[in-house]
């Protein structure tokens, strides 16, 4: 998940370089989507691990 809110970051960083404000304004919000749902998985993976371990 980590890798597509890489792509789609770098997607928005090409568009709005070649002047594409609404695809890059687009691809930057699913790229923040997918990085805070990463957080949240990786967060929620982590209390997991550390409460099997007990």
């Amino acid at each position: 998940m980590l890798y597509y809110a890489v792509v789609f970051f770098v997607i928005a960083i090409i568009a709005a370089f070649l002047g594409f404000g609404g695809i890059a304004a687009g691809a930057a919000s699913i790229a923040q989507i997918l990085f805070f749902i990463f957080l949240v998985l990786a967060v929620l993976a982590l209390l997991s691990g550390l409460f099997r371990r007990r």
